[in-house]
């Protein structure tokens, strides 16, 4: 997940708002301190223009 939204030149804030979260939990769910919902993971698999599966990868 942070690979692909540094290849997009996309911040943590960045993802955060398109996703609609804060840019801690982003950076918490990146570290693997936080479990998102399904519901996340499908809204950052679409800011991050990758599919759901890719990202579980």
């Amino acid at each position: 997940m942070k690979k692909r939204r540094a290849e997009l030149n996309m911040t943590q804030e960045d993802l955060a708002e398109k996703v609609g979260a804060s840019r801690v939990y982003i950076g918490y769910v990146e570290q693997g301190r936080n479990t998102p919902t399904l519901e996340i993971l499908e809204k950052i698999a679409k800011a991050l223009k990758m599919k759901l599966g890719d990202l579980l990868e």
